[in-house]
């Protein structure tokens, strides 16, 4: 299933709609409500119709100072359909949501057009809860002291809520004008952002408060849009598996597909989900953190100056690197780690066990405090003026960290008695599957060696996934679909993961038949970009 831009395509579930009513008489009294309310039902071909009783007290004024003639905004849930707000007559087809991907790290927010479906602008920042812990239990344990719950629900939403003043000041708009909220975040940040306590989350039999929250009021929420705008949060299925992986999946379509499909999004965990139009099982994991290169001691998150991918040539040994918007280097991320770690083991600088070959690494290997230090950026070429360099911890780290994405993905394929050869399509989400080689990653040992074609990157799924829900009904629905149909795999208890986590350990893999490809390639080095 596919979701597009115009209201032809899609069937809105909020809707803001040019409504022209006769005037009471003394041969028409019908009460204002009733009036609006029949007016509707007219409109929108519909039987049910609710006015919320905060709006009954101004009613009388609004439709008189009207002349019972403007724009009225709505929304349906459960096949009711409720009255948000009502406006002046013109400017009707200028309604507004908003799509928000609810990230650990990092927040995205999208301003659309409902009417047209469009994108009209999106921004991008730093999630505040990162001065209480980088980490989602760090923050778990927070919310278990005196008022640390309602304080990262305040940090959150008082950050929210200055991104869309910002907005708002850009685009000279209104906060009133913007009609609904939908929001996919995994389940703790989404327990976060609803003020729910995520205690049980992280306990075994890691229990959420609540998978499926109802449409929630803006006021009841203290967003700061329109009060009476619904807030729609994607569901979760369980404690690690959150509606930004159902904005996955609704956004890959995988759940359509005939063939097997394979879907990862790698953040603060790596999260994944094997099917296809008949079935999906879900899983999570901790592989995430150094393959964002957040534990590299020169790991930061894509941004500018960052480098996003590196190649050796092989000949002279020379490292090459590209940096988002071409700027000297100041870091290293996720994808330009794998690059790195890849092309120093083919290049023989590191062995399959991820060390340094002191031979091969010549004046690039330094010892700085008693560790192995590889020289990636001379002091002189970063933006820093310090040395860029990848340690041995930093190896082991990514390796341990590779070995649990590999890991992951054998034990949730293994558990459906299929190979990982049997998937047809790979879809990578996340800004991490945007820039990541998948070459590189095969080389590593972190993903199986299947045909390149096979892996597709989808970019930030948790904000387009939101994106269509808020525009579509039938997406909004779908989510709920995709929830229903999910099995979920508890890797905290599964006890194969252990035996097969040791065996993934090194470059590329202890069974080295499984990386075929690698074996062939192992004296020769990937193309530069």
């Amino acid at each position: 299933m596919t979701y597009e831009s115009g209201t032809d395509q899609y069937d809105l579930w909020v809707k803001r709609l040019h409504v022209k009513m006769a005037s009471p008489s003394l041969k028409d009294n019908t009460g204002d409500a009733d009036r609006l309310i029949r007016t509707l039902k007219r409109e929108l071909e519909v039987e049910n119709i609710r006015i919320p009783y905060s709006l009954l007290a101004n009613l009388p004024h609004k439709l008189r100072e009207l002349q019972y003639d403007c724009s009225v905004a709505v929304y349906e849930d459960a096949n009711i359909w409720n009255i948000i707000d009502i406006f002046p007559p013109d400017g009707y087809q200028q309604s507004y949501g908003i799509a928000l991907d609810l990230g650990s790290s990092t927040l995205v927010m999208r301003l659309v057009n409902l009417d047209k479906g469009e994108v009209i602008r999106e921004l991008s920042f730093r999630n505040p809860q990162i001065t209480v812990g980088t980490d989602i239990l760090s923050r778990i344990y927070y919310a278990t002291q005196t008022g640390g719950l309602e304080e990262l629900h305040s940090m959150l939403l008082d950050k929210i809520n200055d991104k869309i003043h910002e907005l708002c000041t850009q685009l000279e708009i209104t906060p009133h004008e913007i009609l609904a909220l939908c929001v996919a975040g995994n389940t703790t940040m989404t327990h976060f952002f609803l003020g729910l306590d995520p205690y049980w989350i992280c306990r075994e039999p890691y229990i959420p408060v609540v998978n499926s929250p109802e449409l929630i009021l803006c006021k009841d929420l203290g967003v700061h849009i329109n009060e009476m705008a619904p807030v729609f949060a994607l569901p979760n299925v369980g404690s690690y598996f959150g509606g930004d992986l159902i904005a996955g999946i609704l956004v890959s379509g995988m759940n359509h597909e005939k063939e097997i499909c394979l879907l990862v999004d790698v953040g603060t965990n790596a999260e994944v989900v094997l099917g296809n139009k008949d079935w999906l099982m879900g899983c999570a994991g901790a592989a995430g953190p150094a393959l964002e290169g957040g534990v590299a001691s020169m790991g930061m998150m894509a941004g500018p100056g960052v480098i996003d991918k590196v190649w050796i040539d092989p000949e002279t040994g020379k490292i090459n690197y590209h940096t988002i918007d071409d700027l000297p280097p100041v870091g290293i991320c996720g994808s330009g780690l794998i690059d790195l770690v890849a092309h120093l083991y083919l290049s023989g600088m590191i062995d399959l066990r991820g060390k340094f070959v002191p031979d091969k690494c010549g004046s690039r290997l330094v010892e700085i405090d008693g560790i192995g230090h590889f020289v990636v950026v001379s002091a002189e070429e970063s933006a820093t003026n310090q040395p860029l360099t990848l340690s041995q911890p930093d190896i082991d780290s990514l390796i341990r960290s590779k070995a649990a994405m590999y890991t992951i993905l054998t034990t949730i394929t293994k558990t459906v008695e299929l190979s990982l050869r049997d998937i047809s399509k790979f879809f990578i989400a996340g800004t991490f599957g945007s820039y990541i080689d998948p070459r590189s990653a095969i080389v590593i040992g972190m993903i199986p060696d299947l045909p390149l074609d096979t892996y597709i990157p989808l970019g930030n799924t948790s904000v387009k996934g939101a994106t269509l829900a808020l525009i579509s009904r039938e997406a909004r629905e779908e989510c709920m679909g995709i929830r229903d149909k999910i099995t979920y795999l508890e890797l905290n208890v599964n006890q194969e993961f252990m035996n097969l986590f040791s065996a993934a350990k090194f470059i590329p893999h202890t069974d080295k038949t499984l990386f075929p490809s690698v074996k062939v390639n192992e004296s020769q080095a990937i193309g530069g970009a």
